[in-house]
């Protein structure tokens, strides 16, 4: 019979340590388990309260997901049958095979508990875990009783407040993601085994590669094409402006034209003559008025994902896998979450206390308690699962590696901008009539830097300032002349340009957008350079490799752009993109898959089920109805994605530029 005992289970060896030494205050037995060196048992006596009382504990972990999603054993060659029929046959959930020792120590550690607590992460990935792990739990006791905790960071006290307020697994999110891994696997492999075995027919270079497709990653390689061809097809036009220059109190202060420029030359000739011809200029308005550069929002995922790839000299992947783990180390609360705004009940002068003590931003802390500390702005998403990013403790320097450091330095100093004021200042403009046209100067001085003095990503300067101009006044200009310019080419796309495209069109959840960047650059569809400052000619290359399916859970300083990569698609990611734009062309109702619609929908679905508006089958099927109808037009259609890879790579002879 089960004893006084309970079994909690972590999704990660470092979380298990973490709360089993925070729960056993440091008096813990730690045990090995046969067939991991990774998962230790720690075994300890805890009060949980309540109906659990005092017990007898034992703590352990897995290291991810447990099981995989996969065919049956005909159906796994590559010619054993039709893609087509990836769509439809029975899949078989089984524990992965490097995992089967883990799953074993689940099932003989349950045999003597009465309750099962899980402390998997607190997100839809999370749940499903945590169902993993239950399931195994019920193999060795099937009549032992499961609850979760939920957390957000392993700060011992909030840990302590988890293990005592126990509650149930969120089935509707867990089922969320049975039905994203049920997808990803039939709509991945399908499409994966069609175009790698058609594209094969061509010959070198593609008869060697695995050209894999994901319904996350294509979509997000089609907003890298896009970009790359707006770029290569732009033809620049030139412009013309009129310039009004009125030289005051030794001051030169340039009046931009209303109409910016226009692209007839004659035409501005035209107007500047009027106004040559006018002679004066007349003050129409002066105004002088406060202003304010607001602080930032607290913390999402996807803005810590933007902001690193633009200012911390790393990829939008590096830095999530630093914050996880900066989060499991237990100095920065769980970093995937969709919240920017602060729980009124979060002690956040509790948090900026324990930043007091840092050589590099301790005084500005200081400052924020001793009066100048205001409620963070309130953004318009919750969660209802984790606060926003925020520093949990204050750590020393030693204790981080380099890239570390930078990520937890952004972290802290956007939490303590997040409870600045506004930076304040005093903007002011003068508007003149010259001969009909219409000009405007602007100043602006900053009169409190505020939350800029410690979020340095953030740049606000004060400019010239203008003299004083009244309204009614005449005055000469001391120049008025015509200048010229051309336009300007749109630049490839950055990382953070791309997360924001991703983010804008449901393509992936907050915490996978990186890894699907990552993905393209690993299957070689798309190269990251550093940005050179203005877009130039260059062609594309391609590649391949990887499977199919989607994503899912496996296993800094200054103010400027230093470090931003710009990204650019090779041969083989620009023939995908066009060839599969051509298969759907003059099809009415058949998305390209490079374009997101089909993957967003796919995603709002998944949130009807977690919100219980539809069940994990009625959404496996009607996407899969969406999916077969675009894989029958591309077998029938396949020519054409052949052709645009024999126009870019087959030409070429090679896929990757210089392979």
């Amino acid at each position: 019979m089960p004893s006084n005992r309970i079994l909690c289970v972590a999704e990660k060896p470092a979380i298990a340590k973490a709360v089993a030494q925070h729960l056993s205050g440091g008096s813990m037995q730690t045990f090995h388990i046969q067939g991991n060196q990774y998962v230790k048992n720690y075994s300890f006596n805890f009060n949980f309260g309540g109906a659990w009382g005092t017990c007898e504990v034992t703590m352990t972990s897995v290291i991810g997901h447990l099981t995989a999603a996969e065919f049956g054993s005909q159906y796994k060659g590559w010619q054993s049958c039709p893609p087509s029929v990836l769509f439809e046959v029975p899949i078989y959930v089984n524990v992965d095979p490097d995992k089967r020792s883990i799953a074993e120590n689940i099932q003989q550690q349950a045999r003597f508990c009465k309750a099962l607590f899980i402390w998997t992460d607190c997100d839809r990935e999370g749940e499903h875990i945590g169902t993993e792990v239950r399931n195994q739990a019920l193999i060795g006791n099937a009549a032992i009783q499961v609850k979760r905790a939920k957390f957000s960071n392993t700060e011992k006290a909030h840990v302590l407040r988890a293990a005592r307020e126990p509650v149930d697994l969120d089935e509707k999110q867990a089922n969320a993601v049975a039905a994203r891994i049920e997808l990803d696997l039939r709509i991945g492999a399908a499409f994966t085994r069609l175009q790698t075995l058609q594209l094969k027919i061509l010959g070198s270079p593609l008869d060697e590669r695995t050209i894999s497709y994901g319904s996350c990653q294509f979509p997000t390689l089609g907003f890298v094409v896009d970009r790359y061809l707006r770029v290569q097809n732009f033809k620049p036009e030139s412009f013309w402006a009129i310039k009004v220059m009125q030289k005051r109190d030794g001051i030169d202060v340039n009046f931009n034209w209303r109409r910016v420029h226009l692209f007839d030359r004659a035409a501005v000739i035209v107007m500047l003559e009027r106004c040559l011809a006018a002679k004066k200029a007349k003050v129409t308005k002066v105004t002088k008025k406060p202003t304010s550069k607001w602080r930032p929002l607290p913390l999402t995922t996807v803005d810590l994902q933007m902001m690193g790839s633009k200012y911390l000299r790393m990829t939008s992947h590096q830095v999530m896998q630093v914050a996880e783990t900066l989060y499991t180390r237990g100095f920065i609360s769980y970093p995937r979450t969709e919240t920017d705004q602060f729980d009124k009940g979060i002690d956040l002068k509790k948090l900026i206390e324990k930043q007091v003590t840092d050589r590099t931003w301790g005084q500005y802390a200081n400052s924020l308690l001793e009066g100048k500390f205001r409620q963070p702005r309130t953004g318009t998403h919750n969660d209802q699962a984790h606060p926003p990013i925020h520093p949990i403790c204050a750590v020393g320097q030693q204790a981080l590696k380099d890239d570390e450091k930078r990520v937890f330095e952004f972290v802290t100093r956007r939490f303590l901008a997040c409870c600045s004021d506004d930076a304040k200042g005093q903007k002011s403009e003068v508007e003149i009539e010259y001969g009909e046209e219409m000009f405007h100067a602007n100043g602006l001085l900053v009169l409190e830097r505020n939350y800029l003095d410690v979020y340095v990503y953030d740049k606000w300067e004060s400019s010239t300032q203008l003299p004083d101009f009244q309204v009614g006044e005449i005055f000469e200009p001391t120049e008025a002349k015509i200048t010229d310019g051309k336009t300007t080419a749109p630049t490839y796309l950055t990382e953070p340009e791309l997360i924001a495209l991703m983010d804008a069109n449901g393509i992936g959840t907050d915490a996978t957008m990186a890894e699907h960047i990552n993905k393209i650059k690993e299957r070689e569809y798309v190269a990251s350079r550093p940005r050179s400052g203005g877009a130039s000619g260059g062609g594309g290359g391609g590649g391949g490799g990887g499977g199919g399916g989607g994503g899912g859970r496996g296993r800094g300083r200054g103010g400027n752009n230093t470090g931003v990569q710009e990204l650019i698609p090779t041969r083989l990611g620009i023939a995908l993109v066009e060839g599969y734009d051509n298969v759907v062309a003059g099809l009415a109702d058949c998305p390209s898959l490079s374009k997101p619609f089909l993957r967003k929908e796919m995603e709002l679905r998944m949130r009807d089920i977690c919100n219980g508006i539809t069940t994990r089958r009625e959404v496996v099927d009607q996407n899969l109805d969406m999916y077969r109808g675009v894989f029958i037009h591309t077998q029938r259609r396949i020519n054409m994605l052949k052709e645009a890879c024999r126009k870019y790579v087959l030409q070429q002879g090679t896929v990757i530029n210089g392979r």
